[in-house]
C-alpha cells in the first residue's frame, strides 16, 4: 500500500495502458488529488499513429479517455526535444561505439524521474506516479527500492538510477499487485483499456527494427569483415551494430562447430567470433554507478546481480575501485556480458544500486 500523505497532489504518467490507468484510479480511490499526464516524445508523424507504442497519438487518446472516466485533469507534455537529445541520440551513439544501450533505463533516468518530476514540482504537485511494478519503502530514514510482488512483472531493474530525492517524491501503486489483479481492477473501474495488450517495443523504433534507425545515421560504416580471434577473415557483415554478443544465428559462416559473436570492434569495423566457451566470463567492470541502499560502496560486498533485464540474478562479489567504478566477480561464468547494458545489484528483494557494464 501507498503510505505517503494521501491528501497530496500526484501527477500520474499515463501511457494509455492498463498499468498507468489503474495506478491513477487507485490513487484517486486512496484520496490523492490526481492529475494525469502523457509525455509527447514521438519524433515524426508515422510514430503518432503507431499502434502499440506507449507514447503514440492512440496512446494519448486512450489516456485522455481514462482521465475523463476518472474525472481527473489531463495534460499532454511536450518532451520531444529533450527525449531526442538524451534518449535517441544516446541510443545511436552507443551502437556506434559497439555497445548495446538500454533506452528504457535512460528514459526512466532522464525523462520520467528527472524532467517529469521537475515539471510536476513546478506545477505545485507533490508526487509523480507511474505504473511500474516496484515498491518503495522508508526504513531508518532512508528510502529503499524493492522488487514488485509480481515476480514475472517486476521492473526494479530498470529503476536503479533513482535517487533519494526522487524516491521521496515517487509513488508506485502497483508494486504490491500481480498483473492479473491489475486487469481485474481495470474492469472494476470500467476502464476501456482493461484488455489492452502491453507495449512490447521501443517507443521510438518503427516496426521494432532499430537497425533501420542506426543504418541511416551519417557516421555509420556498413559492410566489414567477420574475423576470428586470430584475425582470419571468415565472412562479411552488413554493419557491426546488427550483431549482439553471444549471437549465433545469422552469421552466414559455415564451420564444423557453431560460432558466436564474442566482440564488436567499431574502430576496425570488425565482428569477432569464437566458440561458445569464449562467450563466458566471470568478471566485469561497471561504472556510472548509482547506489540506493547506501551513499557509497566503501568495501566489497556479496550481492545477487542481474546483467540484463531478462536475466536471472546470480551471486557475485562487488569490489569498489577508483573513479566511480566497481569490479564484479561472479561465482560462476556468465554468458554474453554486454558492454552498454546495466548491471543491477540486489540483496534479496532490495535494490542496492547498479551501473553500466564496460
Amino acid at each position: 500500500m501507498i503510505n505517503k500523505d494521501s491528501d497530496k497532489k500526484v501527477l500520474v504518467a499515463m501511457s494509455g495502458g492498463v498499468d498507468s490507468s489503474v495506478s491513477a484510479a487507485l490513487l484517486k480511490e486512496q484520496g490523492y488529488d490526481v492529475i494525469g499526464a502523457t509525455m509527447q516524445i514521438w519524433q515524426n508523424e508515422s510514430q503518432e499513429e503507431r499502434e502499440g507504442s506507449c507514447c503514440s497519438l492512440t496512446a494519448v487518446n486512450d489516456a485522455r479517455r481514462v482521465a475523463d472516466k476518472l474525472e481527473i485533469p489531463f495534460y499532454v507534455l511536450n518532451f520531444r526535444d529533450i527525449f531526442k537529445e538524451k534518449v535517441i541520440e544516446y541510443f545511436i551513439e552507443e551502437y556506434k561505439e559497439g555497445r548495446t544501450p538500454n533506452p528504457c533505463i535512460m528514459c526512466n533516468k532522464i525523462i520520467k524521474f528527472e524532467v517529469l518530476l521537475k515539471k510536476a514540482l513546478s506545477m505545485g504537485i507533490d508526487y509523480i506516479a507511474t505504473g511500474h511494478y516496484a515498491q518503495i519503502e522508508l526504513k531508518n530514514g532512508r528510502y529503499l527500492l524493492k522488487k514488485g510482488v509480481s515476480q514475472s512483472k517486476d521492473q526494479s531493474y530498470a529503476l536503479y538510477n533513482l535517487t533519494q530525492d526522487q524516491l521521496a517524491k515517487t509513488l508506485f501503486p502497483l508494486g504490491s499487485y500481480e498483473k492479473e489483479k491489475v486487469r481485474e481492477m481495470a474492469k472494476k473501474y470500467n476502464l476501456d483499456v482493461a484488455e489492452k495488450p502491453d507495449s512490447q517495443e521501443i517507443c521510438f523504433i518503427e516496426d521494432n527494427n532499430y537497425r533501420n534507425l542506426i543504418s541511416t545515421h551519417k557516421d555509420i560504416v556498413m559492410k566489414g569483415d567477420i574475423i576470428d580471434g586470430k584475425g582470419n577473415v571468415l565472412g562479411k557483415h552488413d554493419g557491426y551494430f546488427n550483431y549482439t554478443l553471444g549471437q549465433r544465428k545469422g552469421l552466414r559462416i559455415s564451420t564444423k562447430n557453431p560460432l558466436y559473436v564474442i566482440k564488436l570492434d567499431p574502430v576496425k569495423n570488425h565482428v569477432i567470433v569464437g566458440y561458445e566457451d569464449e562467450t563466458l566470463s566471470k568478471k566485469l567492470i561497471a561504472r556510472d554507478l548509482n547506489w540506493i541502499a547506501f551513499d557509497n560502496l566503501e568495501k566489497e560486498i556479496r550481492v545477487q546481480a542481474k546483467i540484463r533485464y531478462g536475466a536471472k540474478q546470480k551471486p557475485a562479489i562487488v569490489k569498489p575501485l577508483e573513479e566511480d567504478t566497481v569490479k564484479v566477480d561472479f561465482d560462476n561464468p556468465q554468458r554474453a556480458i554486454t558492454p552498454g547494458q546495466s548491471i543491477v545489484f540486489y540483496d534479496n528483494d532490495i535494490v542496492l544500486g547498479g551501473g553500466i557494464i564496460q
